[in-house]
């Protein structure tokens, strides 16, 4: 069989065929973060988007097929792109401009970045809006103390000169509230941004329900035990005992995401 025969008969195959194990597993868990996140409502039609860097590469990440909701979303549906936004792997979906502009912002600055999470969910609109932001007032709140970052609000996030700001802005932190538009949870991968992406979303909620009764009314916990969150987090955690299980109820639920 000739070079060029074998190629263009490797290019007909299917997506786990042209991928390595480890590109394909990172495809896999995408996937199924796209539709736990469609599970818990936390989507908004076929906008906001979750995007995974694909293993042993620094140019190359993997994004949502523009056009699709998160709950047809499956592990060869995702769209492989580069540092400038162009797919380097044939796919018939187009990507959304705004998921290129806010991703690779993240990418182009935190190399230890695996997972970005970018939503418009109503709590992080609301919380991202308000003047003091994201109160250390809950237990899932305080997790985020000193890791939080906001971002000033220029629009819909298509223009590539916002990446500079967009990456400036979130610096070192692990989450950045977006002014007036919604959040981006970043994470080494995953587990681990899906993870804290549950988490804000409780602050939030949270705390639009504690403000309800004035923010007067609500009481702080004290500084001693907010410090005792913060070195609990402080410690690093190669694991998130969630994930597995958020795994098996998919597989019975949902299994066409790993397709």
């Amino acid at each position: 069989m000739s070079t060029s025969t074998a190629r263009k008969e490797r290019s007909n195959g299917s997506v786990r065929d042209q991928v390595s194990a480890e590109e394909w597993q990172v495809r896999v868990d995408l996937a199924a973060a796209y539709r736990l996140v469609a599970e818990r409502g936390w989507d908004d039609l076929i906008y906001s988007h979750l995007s995974a860097r694909v293993p042993n590469s620094d140019d190359h990440f993997l994004i949502n097929p523009f056009g699709l909701y998160f709950e047809e979303i499956t592990a060869s549906s995702l769209v492989k792109i580069n540092h400038r936004g162009e797919k380097v792997m044939d796919s018939p979906h187009p990507v959304n401009p705004s998921s290129f502009v806010v991703h690779y912002s993240v990418y182009r600055v935190r190399p230890d970045v695996g997972c970005a999470i970018h939503l418009h969910t109503p709590s992080t609109i609301a919380v991202g809006t308000q003047r003091h932001g994201l109160l250390p007032v809950t237990q899932n709140a305080i997790i985020f103390e000193g890791r939080i970052a906001y971002h000033e609000y220029e629009g819909p996030a298509v223009t590539p000169d916002e990446i500079e700001r967009l990456g400036a802005d979130l610096g070192d932190k692990s989450v950045m509230l977006l002014r007036s538009h919604g959040c981006i949870v970043v994470g080494k991968n995953i587990s681990e941004a899906f993870t804290m992406t549950h988490d804000l979303h409780r602050a939030c909620e949270t705390q639009i329900a504690l403000l309800s009764a004035g923010l007067a009314n609500i009481h702080h916990p004290s500084e001693e035990s907010q410090e005792l969150v913060r070195q609990k987090v402080a410690i690093p955690s190669a694991k998130f005992p969630e994930w597995p299980g958020l795994i098996r109820r998919l597989d019975r639920m949902q299994p066409d995401y790993k397709l």
